[in-house]
């Protein structure tokens, strides 16, 4: 990665720890020397609804803003939330996308239904598609609710941050009883190669 642009969008559902994910990569590219801008849509968060971060980092970076087509990341706690914003992914960008379902309000109302053969479109849609269990590997850590941040260590192996970087922002960010079984989460989600073939 240059001194361009990087551009990371990340999607999921009210609950999945979006914003702690978005505040933990906009910290690691500030200690790293970048110019970061964040922005977040919380939507109906808190009744499950989609929630939405942006994060930004490069020499000099003027709007937090990402346009469709643009962003050199896409990171999905949810798949059909991957598929609701793929449009922001540019061509040759890369998917992070937990391999977890959860059913949207219309759907657990009977309004609607969730796509059927999801992992088929998730593959046509992302060339470049990584798809992980997360929620699998947090129990591996001890804690479900840390499925966010093996997502952000399997991006981390994409991002020109170092290991000692990425330590002292979770020492910084997460409560001290926690910190422990996030960074066993962290370590498992970099042991996770995004780039190997058997990932898509």
């Amino acid at each position: 990665m240059s001194n361009s642009l990087t551009s990371i969008v990340l999607v999921g559902v009210g609950g999945q720890g979006i914003l702690l994910a978005c505040n933990l990569l906009a910290q690691a590219a500030l200690k790293a020397g970048w110019d970061v801008k964040t922005n977040e849509v919380h939507g109906m968060a808190q009744r499950g609804g989609s929630v939405v971060a942006q994060v930004r980092f490069g020499q000099k970076v003027h709007s937090p803003l990402i346009q469709r087509g643009t962003a050199d990341f896409l990171l999905a706690l949810e798949k059909l939330e991957a598929l609701r914003f793929s449009e922001y992914l540019k061509e040759d960008g890369a998917a992070i996308v937990n391999a977890q379902q959860i059913m949207p309000l219309p759907v657990a109302t009977g309004a609607a239904q969730y796509p059927q053969e999801i992992d088929r479109l998730l593959r046509r849609q992302f060339p470049k598609l990584s798809l992980i269990e997360g929620v699998s590997l947090a129990k591996k850590a001890g804690e479900m609710r840390t499925t966010n941040v093996v997502l952000i260590g399997a991006l981390s192996i994409l991002l020109p941050f170092d290991l000692e970087l990425w330590n002292s922002v979770l020492e910084e960010n997460i409560k001290a009883r926690f910190i422990k079984v996030n960074q066993k989460a962290f370590a498992l989600g970099r042991e996770f190669n995004p780039n190997s073939e058997n990932t898509k």
